[in-house]
């Protein structure tokens, strides 16, 4: 029996002090401001103007208008109980170019949120890149072109020298396993490429980026500023236990997990990846002294969750499209396992498809803390998308992400009881926005938003979170 274990199911399960709540957004999802103050477009400027791109041709031109009414949004953070607030920068508003000198008025942006946030109590954890490469990066090649890195980390610096007396928690890339692979594989996302080799690439000068980034941080920041990196690590699952499902586990763990693991926590590549992958390259790409840049030393370690993994190997007759949960593509975003197959996991479903399954984050918790032991770990998102309506009574009851929130709560609870040191829980999203590829029609919110109005209207769960977050308890969910 597990010390979770012993916990009956009604008990209130209290968090331990000082455990941050927190929710989070991205630049591009949110601001708005497309073309303010010197701002110039990113990939996804680019991307969801290009006709086909994203549902009906929405873009995040205005999107929910944060960069105007951020004073507001600050506001209703506070009201909602949040300790600590996890946003990006926008790399375009700072440095139009990727490169050169940075304006001043992008960065008076950020500086004003902070303050604000200060003021209010809580704590900015800020992330330097979610996704929106400046477009005259991409221009001249992108994350698959080296210099990239290299200018990642100059942008860094110039952040850091801006707001290093404000910030303490830095965080240099959200998801890079989808900037890569569904950026540059399977197309689904900016910049839309569909090149497997690009994408591995992108992967490493992303490894590469985040390495010089966390060195020149730590060149401009007190000692006392944390360093992290989130990634959307995936929970896999085998069909069966026959072997050739389970090497479908171990090819997707390669390029999916381990891809990053390896060269930021032990300074090296798999070998299985470089295996699984040497029919499409041989990785001359990866330069003496690159895995040291890269194996730089993090103060925790940000996981994004929502569902876990099924995979198998494929089987004769297979032709279904890949329910990997990543797109609709002829392309596909897994370089070295284009053969294996994706299946629907059982049970409850989100709006996006995805399976409803707190086990998973339970599972993938443990599995990091074992292997990694002495690292923090925070959830640096989680969270749900429903149909969601604002009721004639005003309000918005959203009883499935309420429930979908209850539950990975309690499944992070039971691994920091059974020895996971987790140290906070980011709730996707603060507020409904611009969604990517899927724009404005899936709601990942706390916070519901009428895109016409720019209205703001907690739903029920952001006061049920507001509780949890000013008393540290989880109630158990009857008595939510």
């Amino acid at each position: 029996m597990t010390a979770s274990d012993s916990l009956p199911l009604t008990a209130t399960r209290r968090f331990p002090p000082g455990f941050l709540w927190g929710a989070a957004t991205a630049a591009y999802q949110i601001e708005g401001a497309a073309t303010e103050d010197g701002r110039t477009p990113s990939i996804w400027d680019t991307f969801s103007h290009t006709p086909g791109k994203v549902f009906e041709g929405h873009t995040g031109d205005v999107a929910v208008d944060h960069y105007h009414r951020f004073h507001d949004d600050v506001r209703l953070m506070a009201d909602l109980g949040l300790t600590a607030y996890r946003f990006s920068v926008s790399w375009s508003r700072v440095q139009p170019t990727g490169r050169g000198p940075a304006v001043q008025k992008g960065l008076d942006f950020y500086r004003r949120l902070v303050d604000d946030l200060l003021g209010h109590g809580i704590e900015p954890v800020l992330t330097l890149y979610h996704w929106d490469l400046p477009q005259e990066l991409e221009d001249a090649g992108g994350w698959p072109h080296r210099a990239t890195a290299e200018r990642f980390a100059e942008y860094a610096g110039i952040v850091a020298g801006a707001l290093g007396d404000r910030v303490g928690r830095w965080t240099t890339l959200n998801e890079p396993w989808c900037t890569a692979f569904l950026g540059y594989g399977s197309g689904v996302h900016a910049p839309g490429r569909t090149d497997p080799v690009a994408a591995l690439r992108a992967a490493h000068h992303l490894n590469l980026g985040h390495g010089l980034a966390v060195q020149a941080l730590r060149a401009a920041l007190p000692p006392r500023a944390e360093m992290s990196v989130s990634l959307n690590l995936h929970e896999l699952r085998p069909l069966t236990s026959a072997p050739g499902d389970l090497d479908a586990v171990r090819r997707i763990d390669a390029v999916g997990n381990r891809i990053w693991l390896g060269p930021m926590l032990k300074g090296a590549y798999p070998e299985d990846l470089l295996r699984d992958t040497a029919h499409l390259t041989d990785w001359e790409f990866v330069r003496p002294g690159d895995l040291t840049d890269i194996n730089q030393l993090l103060d925790n370690l940000g996981i994004n969750y929502y569902t876990p993994t099924l995979v198998a190997a494929t089987r004769e007759g297979d032709e279904a499209p890949r329910n990997d949960g990543h797109g609709a593509s002829a392309y596909s975003p897994w370089p070295g396992s284009e053969d294996v197959a994706f299946h629907q996991p059982p049970g409850e479903r989100t709006a996006m498809g995805w399976a409803i399954d707190p086990t998973g984050l339970y599972d993938l918790l443990l599995r990091v803390a074992g292997e990694h032991p002495g690292l923090p770990l925070l959830i640096t998102e989680n969270g749900a998308a429903f149909e969601d309506e604002v009721g004639a009574d005003g309000t918005v009851h959203d009883p499935r992400r309420l429930a979908y929130v209850h539950g990975h709560l309690e499944a992070v609870h039971r691994a920091i009881a059974d020895g996971a040191d987790v140290r906070g829980y980011f709730l996707w999203s603060l507020l409904d926005n611009f969604e990517w590829a899927y724009g404005y029609a899936k709601r990942f919110g706390a916070v519901h938003v009428d895109y016409e109005t720019q209205r703001r209207t907690p739903k029920a769960t952001a006061h049920w979170y507001a509780r949890v977050a000013r008393s540290g308890e989880l109630p158990a969910l009857d008595g939510a």
